[in-house]
């Protein structure tokens, strides 16, 4: 049997080991002496979840350990590996098959969420479901690692408040918990003359945004912040920073647990319907009216759902019954390194002036925690939604992806742009000239081909861009019961805690907690 890990919680404190007697009888033996062991051998031992028999507590014990690999201590072990000395361990929590509210999705949106909620209902249950083995391993751990500061986003949008605030409860979260970062600054560089209007756009838009300390600097200070780099015009923006943002997400899924929050992972969700009767006349089907199952058929069930399903989120909202609008769409975004040599070229991150005519951003230079440098990325339809890889495919991503007529409209419009970022892609030179735009120096042996992100973009079916935040949930006994978190596009990380706040809002108004 597998080892089932459990530690402090609400409901009170537990050590088990291994369920290591193979008969039933062993088993109630083993079940017996751990109650009157942690009862004090007084009080029989109340079971956690809905009402239950001797026999039913240790069925259910049985069947979650048997059935599920359930990993209560998976954002330990993945914090630990990123950052030793910055946990300790704990115990981990024991788990139950019934929670008040069940959460699908450990990036950093689900993570922050799951905290937030957790945090403001310390007396209610809850559980985060991944299918990965580990937590933040998608778009949470392949991503640039930049704290925004708000400057591109319409002023008044969402978009620009959540971001503005999220960068300074994310500066202010990482002196706490003491996470490392730099707040390295960041240039935005005009090289022709025809951005600068642009440019200052920019920087009037940042200033109704609340962005702090932004400049605008002439070619000398440009040299002064980045001796290698040439431009007309820049866009100062020293709140700028970096941070692994990994380590963030995991460090909230950490919080999560020490509050008495529980983490299933290998848990793919394939089906969340409402439970259809209540086992051995009990009232679970009355109290946790929704089912939640993984591939392997095995199950979880809640009073209500949220599902931050990132790549997935169009699916997650399929299989309950909600709208497939806005679609997602994977875009792949490959980066290039800087050989170690060639560090000193970089000291901050250094931005194009965005082009409207184009829907993505464009390359930049960006520093990293680890003392390394990215340049990138470009941006082209990946094959498959986690395919990190130029040959990963998967036919049922291709087909959903080429079959919405969203995606037909976007491609014929953007046609040039789609082929060139294919191009440049393939043939590092064509990324170099672009890169050398802002630092001449810059040759083809001074980089190297880098790590990979895939973005989920969503998209309408007139071939826009969804470029704000969606919420998604139904009517019914299963729809008024479930939100779906439809789109958090970038800067997701940035504005993690903000949006968090936002979403644990949403619930709250939405369900009765």
């Amino acid at each position: 049997m597998r080892r089932l890990p459990t530690g402090p919680s609400r409901r009170g404190r537990g050590h088990v080991s291994e369920l290591t007697h193979g008969t039933r009888r062993g088993r109630r033996q083993w079940l017996a002496a751990k109650t009157k062991e942690q009862d004090g051998g007084t009080k029989p031992r109340k079971c956690v979840g809905p009402p239950c028999h001797e026999g039913e507590a240790e069925s259910r014990l049985l069947k979650v350990g048997a059935m599920m690999r359930i990993r209560s201590g998976a954002v330990l072990k993945a914090v630990c590996a990123a950052q030793p000395k910055l946990l300790k361990g704990i115990a981990g929590r024991q788990l139950h098959s019934t929670y008040d509210v069940a959460i699908v999705g450990a990036g950093i949106v689900g993570l922050a969420s799951a905290r937030e909620l957790i945090l403001r209902h310390p007396s209610l249950t809850f559980v985060l479901l991944e299918k990965e083995k580990e937590l933040a391993v998608h778009q949470s751990g392949h991503n640039s690692g930049v704290v925004h500061s708000g400057i591109y986003y319409t002023p008044g949008s969402l978009k620009a408040r959540l971001c503005v605030r999220g960068a300074t409860l994310a500066y202010e979260y990482c002196e706490k918990k003491g996470i490392p970062y730099k707040r390295c600054g960041k240039l935005i560089v005009a090289v022709e003359q025809e951005e600068i209007p642009r440019l200052k756009a920019l920087y009037e838009r940042g200033l109704k945004n609340n962005v702090r300390d932004l400049s605008m600097v002439d070619a000398k200070g440009i040299r002064e912040r980045e001796p290698y780099c040439r431009g007309i015009m820049a866009l100062d923006s020293p709140y700028t920073g970096i941070v692994d943002w990994r380590m963030v997400a995991l460090r909230y899924g950490k919080d999560f647990e020490e509050a008495g929050g529980a983490v299933l992972t290998e848990f793919e969700v394939r089906d969340i319907s409402t439970v259809k009767e209540s086992p051995a006349g009990g009232p679970e089907g009355m109290k946790y009216p929704i089912a939640i199952r993984d591939k392997k058929g095995n199950e979880v069930q809640c009073r209500y759902v949220l599902t931050c399903g990132g790549l997935y989120s169009d699916r997650l909202s399929q299989i309950s019954g909600c709208s497939p609008e806005p679609r997602i769409v994977p875009f792949r975004g490959d980066y290039l390194v800087l050989k170690p040599e060639k560090h000193y070229l970089v000291k901050g991150n250094i931005y194009p002036v965005p082009d409207p005519r184009f829907p993505f951003l464009g390359v930049h230079f960006t520093p990293r925690m680890d003392g390394g440098v990215w340049l990138g990325p470009n941006a082209v339809l990946a094959f498959k939604r986690e395919g990190y890889r130029l040959y990963d495919f998967n036919a049922q991503d291709f087909a959903d992806a080429l079959s919405f007529r969203g995606l037909q409209k976007l491609i014929i419009k953007n046609l040039s742009y789609g082929l060139g970022e294919m191009y440049r892609g393939v043939f590092l030179g064509a990324q170099i000239k672009i890169l050398q735009k802002y630092i001449p120096e810059l040759s083809l042996n001074d980089v190297l081909r880098g790590p990979t992100g895939v973005r989920a973009q969503a998209l309408d079916r007139d071939g826009n861009l969804v470029d704000d935040f969606v919420f998604d949930g139904g009517v019914g006994d299963l729809g008024s019961r479930v939100l779906h978190v439809r789109n958090a596009p970038s800067p997701a990380a940035t504005s993690s805690l903000a949006i968090a706040e936002m979403i644990a809002d949403e619930v709250e108004s939405r369900f009765t907690l």
